[in-house]
């Protein structure tokens, strides 16, 4: 288990209350109520330009791509290099899950 720096009863219980949500619909439901649709929007964002950077992408094509600012950009990567891990966690579980999705063609 990881130990991080934000760790505090506040956060466990909205963790565990995402760890609750059954499937894409529940998600939407849960997370309309609790953000903003331009809080939401900039989390999809840093989540879209996670991946491209791990794709190597540039800084330009990502922006052009997204419309993500070249700080949100600058931060995403710092996270990636420096950071907790969890984008490249997740980027990796979507991949998994995306290949167990897809049929093998022969």
């Amino acid at each position: 288990m990881t130990t991080s720096k934000l760790k505090d009863p506040a956060l466990d219980r909205l963790f565990e209350a995402i760890l609750l949500l059954g499937d894409v619909d529940e998600c939407y439901r849960f997370f309309e109520d609790i953000c903003t649709v331009a809080e939401l929007k900039a989390l999809a964002q840093r989540l879209d330009v996670a991946k491209m950077l791990e794709q190597d992408a540039t800084y330009t094509h990502i922006a052009e791509k997204t419309g993500a600012s070249p700080a949100t950009i600058s931060r995403v990567k710092r996270c990636l290099i420096y950071g907790a891990d969890g984008y490249r966690l997740i980027l990796q579980r979507l991949r998994e899950k995306k290949s167990v999705d897809t049929p093998q063609t022969p």
